[in-house]
């Protein structure tokens, strides 16, 4: 059975300032802010979500079927995406743009900036979600605005149970968006930067959303672990000590390949999560988002699977 990943396929620059930003950012000069960061370090990745946790899912032994564009310059990817042995029937190319692209700055203490260009991403939402019997649950994370609205729809009205995963995205929608995202999903998941925008612009606790027809809330902690709400009763789920902290791009998607292969086994919420917060682990200990590597028998075994 496969599990449908909607989300965005991009090429990531990677780049590392080997200082603090909070020392050359002054609060009080803001307003006229204008900075430079010498990154002496430089490298280009396959990233995107659906990218970054299809690689996970598929390294568990899950069957992750993608559905993103690409651009005129995405042949690589596709490539790419073959050797995995991921499916390309739902990736489409755009040959009018060009795929996404994340350029991305760390400083020594992990801290991000970003800059995103949506490319190709613009029209995911040309892709339609039909019923199919072989997809047994789906993931809508980060994607152009249109495509997550829609594909969220069309999943409920397939009845194919799905993760809502804003991300990155969540300030696109504001709160009644976010109320229907949650009506039709199974489950969400959310960072604790997003977790308090989504309760702010909803107006509800994490716990109160969750007292509905969700089958789980999920809020990740990064190092601390991750909490996972339950009709409104709150579960902590321990972090997982790292070997090394090298690289955070891609970790959250890690954690989502591990999360999606745990509930589409069958376990549940608090099991699947306990395994996606080892996947996070391994995979700040390396550079990208899609050069880990996991030894997949020791892994399950290590959680009883």
């Amino acid at each position: 059975m496969s599990v449908l990943i909607c989300g965005s396929l991009a090429f990531d620059t990677i780049t590392t300032f080997p200082g603090r930003f909070a020392q050359q950012i002054l609060p009080e000069q803001v307003h006229i802010l204008n900075v430079s960061f010498l990154v002496p370090s430089l490298r280009k990745e396959f990233g995107g979500c659906a990218g970054n946790i299809a690689y996970s899912l598929k390294q568990l032994g899950g069957e992750p079927l993608v559905m993103a564009t690409l651009g005129k310059d995405g042949a690589l990817y596709r490539n790419h995406l073959e050797h995995m042995g991921v499916s390309l029937q739902h990736v489409r190319t755009v040959e009018d743009d060009y795929t996404a692209q994340a350029i991305i700055i760390t400083d020594q203490d992990n801290n991000q900036i970003t800059a995103f260009h949506p490319g190709a991403m613009g029209q995911a939402h040309i892709q339609r979600i039909e019923a199919d019997a072989a997809i047994q649950l789906a993931i809508v994370a980060p994607d152009g605005r249109d495509a997550m609205i829609q594909h969220a729809e069309q999943l409920q009205a397939a009845k194919i149970p799905f993760v809502f995963d804003p991300g990155q995205g969540l300030p696109m929608f504001d709160g009644a968006d976010l109320e229907r995202f949650i009506s039709q999903a199974t489950w969400v998941a959310v960072n604790d930067y997003e977790a308090k925008l989504l309760a702010d612009r909803t107006g509800r606790s994490l716990a109160e959303i969750s007292q509905s027809h969700l089958q789980g809330l999920i809020e990740t902690l990064g190092a601390d672990g991750c909490n996972v709400y339950i009709q409104g009763e709150k579960t902590h789920v321990p972090g997982v000590k790292a070997d090394a902290v090298i690289d955070p791009t891609g970790c959250g998607d890690a954690f989502r390949g591990g999360l999606l292969f745990g509930l589409s086994q069958g376990w549940d919420l608090v099991k699947s999560v306990t395994l996606a917060n080892r996947i996070g682990a391994i995979k700040i200990a390396v550079a990208g988002p899609q050069n880990y590597t996991l030894d997949r028998a020791p892994l399950l075994a290590s959680i009883g699977a």
